[in-house]
């Protein structure tokens, strides 16, 4: 009984940040597992619930009430984490299965399993005496205890799925022979989804508090507004979709899913700014097509009342934006 508490007590130490160190080379681990796609990482959140020594298959701690264990792998390649009431963060990484994130004085695990529900994290120690895994289980938002800022961005989700709507409208005269011909394949639609959201300060006579588009694939757009004394107004209308794989075309030929996945200041000035008021609102853009996925943040989108632009991101950006824009705003007959 003694021995094994002595177990518990040092397992625990590892788990609340004890002095352990992880293996700093690459040898011995962190290929024993398939490469993990940091899509099934990047914004989820996740509750720590056990811990096992993996050769014996013993539990050896779980999480009660006085032991709290949140994590968050945030779009921007920072983290936060919630360890019994103290928040901390950082930043990120991953390379095949190994996953690079500081607790305490581990600054490396190997993801085991990852999936839409569990997450396994692996951590073998130093001098080889024991590999541990640690399980969590997903969480949505409401259910985690990290505070997003005001002016933070909510959260996006672009995770491809397949259309369940099939239709065709006529469009245009530009490449209209070329779609005739392609319309005789009747190969599936290929899944389109773009969501953008915020860009602009908060502040004036109505602050803006939400200004959310998203374009589905069956060509369904959405427009949310809300504002301080407005309130909140939803406009919804029909894009064609061949206009939508015309547009989903221009994005791709913009380069977009090349571009960085976080835009942000690279000077003081431009750090102050976020700080005065009106209150710069970060913009986000998320485009789906087919397999591919990408979420681009700008931290401060455009020009400001003095005409700066204060964060440098490609020109091609605003080119979408501009456009996306257009297609919310056009007049033509809506439906609810």
């Amino acid at each position: 009984m003694k021995k094994y508490h002595l177990v518990l007590s040092f397992v625990l130490l590892v788990i609340a940040g004890g002095q352990l160190l992880a293996q700093q080379d690459s040898l011995g681990w962190g290929t024993n597992y398939p490469a993990v796609d940091e899509r099934k990482i990047i914004e989820t959140k996740w509750r720590y619930t056990y811990a096992i020594h993996l050769e014996s298959n013993t539990i050896i701690h779980q999480a009660e009430d006085f032991y709290e264990y949140f994590l968050h792998f945030r779009y921007d390649y920072t983290y936060q984490q919630y360890l019994n009431g103290k928040l901390s963060k950082g930043t990120w990484s991953l390379n095949g299965s190994e996953l690079f994130y500081s607790f305490k004085h581990i600054k490396k695990f190997e993801i085991a399993v990852t999936n839409k529900k569990t997450l396994v994290l692996e951590f073998t120690q130093r001098n080889s005496k024991g590999t541990y895994q640690y399980h969590f289980v997903r969480v949505e938002s409401k259910d985690a205890p990290f505070v997003k800022p005001a002016n933070e961005l909510p959260d996006i989700n672009v995770e491809a799925v397949n259309p369940n709507k099939k239709r065709w409208w006529a469009f245009g005269k530009k490449r209209k022979k070329k779609r005739k011909k392609k319309k005789k394949k009747k190969s599936k639609l290929v899944y389109i989804s773009i969501e953008l959201i915020g860009g602009g300060y908060y502040g004036g006579v109505d602050p803006v508090l939400r200004d959310y588009i998203h374009i589905k694939s069956d060509g369904r757009l959405i427009k949310e507004f809300k504002s301080v004394n407005s309130g909140l107004q939803v406009t919804r209308k029909d894009i064609p979709r061949e206009e939508l794989e015309q547009f989903a075309e221009f994005i791709i030929t913009q380069k977009f899913f090349e571009f960085e996945r976080l835009y942000d200041c690279s000077n003081s000035v431009c750090q102050k700014r976020k700080h005065n008021k009106p209150t710069p609102i970060p913009l986000r853009l998320a485009v789906a097509y087919g397999n591919k996925k990408k979420v681009v943040t700008i931290s401060i989108w455009g020009r400001d009342q003095h005409n700066i632009k204060y964060v440098d991101y490609p020109r091609a950006l605003d080119n979408i934006i501009d456009a996306i824009q257009r297609m919310a705003h056009r007049s033509e007959p809506s439906s609810s």
